[in-house]
């Protein structure tokens, strides 16, 4: 009977140091075998990739290159989740607080980590304490078109007829804060024209519009514009990088049009919520990188008109840092605000 009581008072005080170690963070021996035994077979299940814009849409299209590279490389499912609505801060409030175990990914852009903090006087995630940036994934050019039936051909027309029309030319974008939103923006500025912005849940929703007329024009990344400009249903006007697009040499770009100094490019990347275990971090980093390094994967993206970025994690948390602060600007010399 004294053996029996022994042993279980012994029972009692280990189940009692456990819980104190594991009130204090530490974990006990089999706590750290079983977590390193998952870390080591990871990924062991689906991952997702949220994007916080609707299908058929640049940033989905990316995702979805990247899914089918990554479910490869990784042997798991990569499945495309799809949570638009505010600009992406919807899909990104979501991210952010989804758990940091490396089984979700995050596709964001310029708007949700360099713009949208500007923009919004309240954001439902922080884009630099809730993130961990893996890796640019591409860079696009923004495609400035119009519907076919409206009356203006070229920058300069446009220029004019939107000043002899002041808030009648309404011009559509992915939602408020997206890079094609900032794009438009930055032209109504730099033109002192009265551009009517018409915010969406993503750009497939409004190139909708834009083929049915009821819009004027659109910023949008080219990647989704491409297709209705090369079947002639939208008329490209220009594109908003310093140089000219290889997939349309005889579009202008914005400044060489009429607009010295105007340039706006897209860019979109993958992250994991903030901490993300760095062994998870790296085995994610790893497969993103060989993925990109396809020549299949890069001709995918580069068809679509976009071009493959690759960054070190260090480098692209001062990228992000420097795009902050040039949109941050752009948005305030505009007065946009959300």
């Amino acid at each position: 009977m004294r053996t029996s009581r022994t042993f279980t008072r012994r029972l009692s005080l280990q189940a009692i140091a456990a819980a104190s170690m594991a009130a204090l963070g530490v974990m006990t021996a089999p706590a750290v075998r079983a977590q390193t035994q998952t870390r080591g077979d990871f990924p062991n299940k689906p991952i997702s990739i949220v994007v916080p814009f609707s299908a058929g849409g640049t940033t989905d299209i990316l995702a979805r290159i990247m899914s089918q590279g990554l479910t490869a490389e990784l042997g798991q499912p990569i499945v495309v989740d799809n949570k638009p609505g505010a600009g992406g801060n919807i899909g990104a409030a979501l991210a952010a607080k989804a758990p940091a175990d490396g089984y979700t990914l995050f596709m964001g852009t310029v708007g949700t980590h360099a713009i949208n903090q500007a923009l919004y006087k309240k954001l439902p995630y922080d884009p630099v304490q809730d993130f961990v940036p893996l890796t640019r994934v591409a860079t696009v050019p923004n495609l400035l078109v119009s519907h076919p039936n409206q009356p203006f051909k070229s920058v300069k027309e446009l220029i004019a007829y939107a000043k002899a029309n002041p808030g009648k030319v309404a011009y559509g974008s992915p939602g408020a804060g997206a890079s094609p939103h900032v794009s438009g923006e930055l032209f109504r500025s730099m033109t002192g024209t009265d551009l009517m912005h018409v915010p969406y849940k993503g750009s497939a929703p409004a190139m909708t519009d834009l083929l049915g007329n009821q819009i004027a024009i659109m910023f949008d990344n080219l990647p989704s514009a491409i297709q209705h400009v090369r079947s002639g249903k939208l008329r490209p006007i220009a594109i908003t990088t310093a140089k000219r697009s290889p997939e349309l040499p005889d579009v202008p770009t914005i400044a060489e049009a009429g607009v010295p100094g105007y340039e706006a490019t897209s860019w979109f990347g993958l992250w994991v919520p903030a901490k993300t275990p760095v062994d998870v971090q790296t085995k994610l980093y790893a497969a993103i990188v060989k993925v990109l390094k396809d020549p299949v994967v890069a001709k995918k993206i580069t068809d679509q008109g976009g071009n493959v970025a690759i960054d070190s994690q260090e480098d692209f948390a001062r990228f992000i840092a420097a795009e902050s602060r040039k949109w941050g600007k752009v948005v305030k010399d505009s007065g946009a605000e959300m």
